[in-house]
């Protein structure tokens, strides 16, 4: 299994090249086709009482994006930019998930409260839960330049656990390392649904270890963090906007706790 058509989000930002050179050399692990799509809140450029679009500011952060993209991809077969040209909130993260419904994976990156952000605070989960698609999220902080060999696989029988873990194929195919870790009430329920995920992995060639922490409290997204720092995780893979499977926990609560405070790289399906 491979990826043959990828896509990442661009934008001002300092991370956005952070996030460009991990899609670069996903498309030349993977010979895909890489489209890097330029979008950014902007302002149309205000003359007396007319207003034109794009503003000069727009124009000259989208030309440097396009400037750099082309030198980051320089090895690439197929890559190409593009720019949505368009600045309102509503506008930018409609185009960019309409684009990322021809993508086979979409990278993306993590809101970062600390600096003047460039898209909405919550782009990228909106666009996580509207575009079908898996997205490669990367966080703000820390360098990131591959992914996909030690894995933790968040699981919980749910639809959307599913639907990440077999997007997430691709990514670990070649992992060092996979660890299978359930959240369950109970130890028994928690074993038979991790020992069908390892043997499901084992027929892709994975051999994943497994995992099952008993939940007795409220803070099931923090135990699952701190296993990716404690096992040295680079990729963490997890179905996103569904519940857990636990009656306290509201509809996405863990998807939104996850992306503010991800310490590595997330593949979130929906």
């Amino acid at each position: 299994m491979s990826l043959k058509n990828l896509m990442v989000h661009l934008d001002q930002g300092e991370r956005t090249a952070a996030r460009l050179e991990l899609a670069v050399w996903l498309a030349h692990r993977h010979q895909a086709r890489l489209v890097g799509v330029f979008g950014q809140r902007g302002q149309p450029q205000q003359v007396g009482v007319v207003a034109s679009w794009p503003s000069q500011d727009y124009v000259a952060a989208r030309d440097a994006s396009q400037a750099a993209f082309e030198k980051a991809t320089a090895g690439l077969p197929r890559a190409e930019w593009r720019d949505i040209n368009r600045g309102s909130d509503v506008e930018v993260l409609r185009h960019i998930t309409d684009r990322a419904r021809h993508a086979d994976m979409v990278v993306l990156g993590q809101h970062d409260h600390r600096v003047t952000a460039h898209v909405p605070e919550d782009f990228a989960r909106e666009v996580i839960t509207g575009c079908g698609r898996p997205v490669l999220v990367v966080p703000y902080a820390g360098n990131f330049t591959e992914v996909g060999k030690r894995v933790l696989i968040a699981w919980n029988d749910s639809r959307e656990a599913a639907h990440a873990l077999n997007d997430a194929l691709p990514l670990i195919e070649d992992c060092d390392e996979a660890m299978v870790l359930s959240f369950a009430a109970r130890r028994e329920d928690g074993d038979a649904s991790c020992a069908e995920v390892a043997r499901h992995l084992a027929t892709h060639g994975i051999k994943a270890k497994t995992e099952v922490l008993l939940v007795q409290d409220f803070d099931i997204m923090d135990m699952l963090l701190n296993r990716i720092t404690d096992r040295g995780a680079d990729l963490l893979v997890m179905g996103a906007h569904g519940q857990i499977g636990f009656p306290y926990l509201s509809r996405g609560a863990g998807t939104r706790y996850i992306l503010q405070h991800m310490t590595a790289p997330v593949l979130m399906s929906n």
